[in-house]
């Protein structure tokens, strides 16, 4: 006589974001007060992006890493982790403090944060969806069981407040998840893309070693943001389209899955378009860049951060993502946890 066993089959393990955190620096620069320093006004700002205002870092000697560990700090608090408890950290950053060490050490060094691996991802607007994905990994594996990924910037840094084409659109700010192991709810899907053919569109022309600080660079104003604006808006609403469609195709995911869109926020244009290709109503998309600004790597943790009590256990969450590079990318995954509303 034969006892047949049953093979009792577990779901994957996932990667869960399991507590959310953001911080955005006091100063506040409005459309009024930009208004004052270049040839705009807040009626033409509004229009064409949706932005009202947006939060600046001041103060001497204050970096893109001030701004992670003040997220991080709260990230730890709120999910009750001890620094010593974290397993590795990245910080996705477009502006880091130094060309070396990483902000992520920075961070880590700040927070009390010892003997991990930590570093920074570089992919534009699109990073921090790059470091979910790398972070899911090692989840995934069972290599580690608590990761940070932290999306900050300081923009404010490579900006050039008398460029009424590019002043407007950016802010500073920070925002810090944690990932943990989950067999019900986490990331189920992930899509990077790039295209380098795009960067003559988007860039920093000087500070890197194509072209190192001079004199004559930081004269001629090389070191800001160059942006040719109406090719980068037209491969943006493509790109953020085409990532969430294929999301939804490879899920079998129908617009009424899906439970919130959280979009990077470089313009509202660009978002209400990408929810319009998803079929998905206003009230199911996050939108924060009225107060934000584009942050860069901030804007889809502090958009989570905004949201939180919104979400519950199980939500259905796109994110998508579009950045200079060209880079662009898209996460699909379930919500963890519900917060209790106030």
């Amino acid at each position: 006589m034969t006892t047949s066993k049953k093979t009792v089959r577990k779901s994957p393990l996932r990667a869960a974001i399991t507590g959310v955190c953001g911080y955005v620096p006091p100063d506040l620069l409005t459309n009024a007060k930009l208004a004052q320093m270049v040839d705009t006004t807040d009626e033409w700002i509004v229009e064409r992006t949706g932005i009202r205002e947006r939060h600046i870092l001041a103060g001497k000697g204050l970096g893109t890493s001030h701004m992670g560990a003040e997220a991080v700090r709260g990230l730890l608090a709120k999910t009750e982790t001890a620094p010593g408890e974290v397993d590795l950290l990245i910080c996705a950053t477009t502006t880091p403090d130094f060309v070396f060490p990483s902000s992520a050490n920075l961070i880590c060094d700040m927070c009390g944060i010892r003997n991990i691996g930590s570093f920074d991802v570089q992919a534009a607007c699109s990073g921090f969806l790059y470091a979910l994905t790398i972070g899911s990994q090692f989840i995934e594996t069972g290599k580690y069981r608590k990761i940070v990924v932290v999306g900050a910037d300081k923009m404010s840094s490579i900006i050039d407040y008398t460029d009424r084409a590019t002043c407007v659109l950016f802010g500073d700010g920070a925002g810090a998840v944690l990932l943990e192991p989950s067999r019900r709810y986490g990331i189920i899907d992930t899509l990077i893309s790039s295209d380098g053919a795009g960067m003559p569109h988007l860039h920093q022309k000087a500070g890197g070693s194509r072209m190192p600080p001079t004199a004559e660079t930081v004269a001629k104003r090389l070191h800001y943001v160059h942006q040719e604006g109406a090719s980068v808006y037209k491969f943006a609403i493509a790109r953020m389209a085409d990532v969430v469609t294929a999301l939804m195709k490879r899920n079998r995911l129908l617009s009424e899955d899906v439970d919130w869109l959280v979009p990077h926020q470089a313009n509202k244009r660009i978002i209400e378009s990408t929810a319009e290709r998803m079929k998905l109503p206003a009230e199911r998309v996050m939108i924060t860049i009225d107060k934000y600004g584009n942050t860069t790597n901030a804007t889809i943790p502090l958009c989570l951060w905004d949201y939180e009590r919104k979400l519950k256990a199980g939500d259905r969450v796109v994110f998508a993502a579009f950045g200079g590079g060209f880079t662009w990318a898209g996460v699909y995954l379930t919500w963890a946890y519900s917060t209790k509303r106030a």
